[in-house]
């Protein structure tokens, strides 16, 4: 067990490589407590993979980085075992998450369950994805602010979040958000007006997806919009808590994924446990 002023540092390494009609995971290294349980194939040659962090959170002073790469022709699906936690830091340095997805003439779903930022958490969290040439991406981040279940709100500390979005060097969407605890912009209804929960889901290429259709979801307790600019098409969700969010993106998914690729979606069997 570490001590108690103790940090982990965690890099892992993903590579993606089609040979003939399956998705192999070609490179696979780590350090720390990150890695990766073995490639499923539920659904023929598309590789999902589940990301561990056998810890169970992440404290002030830790720092996880994924560095992903999905070769041409290769399809890869990324998701998480359980939402990734966010612990109160105290007087530790801020707790830091990145995330490099590079995807060469590939296809990319980013699926990860939410993340959740407790009461007096400072986290940092980037998730860069850069596309080049053909590639093709369907992806998520759901954060939620303290712990609705145990009526936890976010009163102290920090959030920053990154999600961002390029297509051969070319930004394509840059999503910024810096939150503290006494920010006017939980409450405020030009903001999240009170919602512990939110989301943001990103498609490319996006311009063949059915916007009517998909606005007409039946979303629960979340609230949403969709629009498509540049070519990338983009859902933000505020809830009062991440399940919702989740159900409203799945929803979204099952049926982005059949207009992109004409395949039907399958869920990755961690989901139903």
């Amino acid at each position: 067990m570490r001590s108690a002023h103790s940090s982990w540092h965690a890099r892992l390494e993903l590579g993606f490589r089609a040979v003939g009609s399956r998705t192999v995971l070609a490179h696979r290294r780590h350090a720390g407590p990150l890695m990766v349980q073995r490639p499923f194939y539920p659904e023929g040659g598309i590789c999902h993979v589940y990301l561990l962090h056998p810890p169970g959170g992440v404290v002030g002073g830790d720092t996880l980085e994924l560095q992903l790469q999905a070769d041409a022709g290769s399809h890869a699906l990324i998701t998480t075992p359980a939402a990734t936690k966010f612990y109160r830091a105290g007087p530790h340095p801020c707790s830091v998450l990145r995330q490099n997805l590079q995807v060469n003439d590939a296809m990319l779903e980013w699926l990860p369950q939410e993340t959740i930022v407790f009461d007096g958490a400072r986290a940092h969290s980037c998730t860069r994805v850069d596309l080049a040439g053909t590639a093709q991406f369907i992806g998520w981040e759901i954060f939620c602010l303290g712990r609705p279940v145990v009526q936890e709100r976010f009163r102290v500390g920090e959030l920053h979040q990154d999600f961002l979005l390029y297509h051969d060097g070319k930004p394509l969407l840059l999503d910024r958000l810096r939150l503290s605890g006494d920010s006017p912009a939980l409450a405020a209804r030009w903001g999240l007006a009170d919602a512990q929960a939110m989301g943001t889901m990103l498609m490319y290429p996006g311009a063949g997806a059915d916007l009517a259709a998909l606005r007409v979801v039946k979303a629960g307790d979340a609230r949403f919009a969709l629009t498509l600019v540049g070519g990338v098409l983009h859902c933000r969700a505020l809830a009062a808590q991440a399940e919702a969010i989740r159900r409203l993106f799945t929803e979204l998914w099952l049926q982005l994924r059949y207009s992109l690729l004409g395949r039907v979606a399958l869920a990755p069997r961690i989901w139903a446990t």
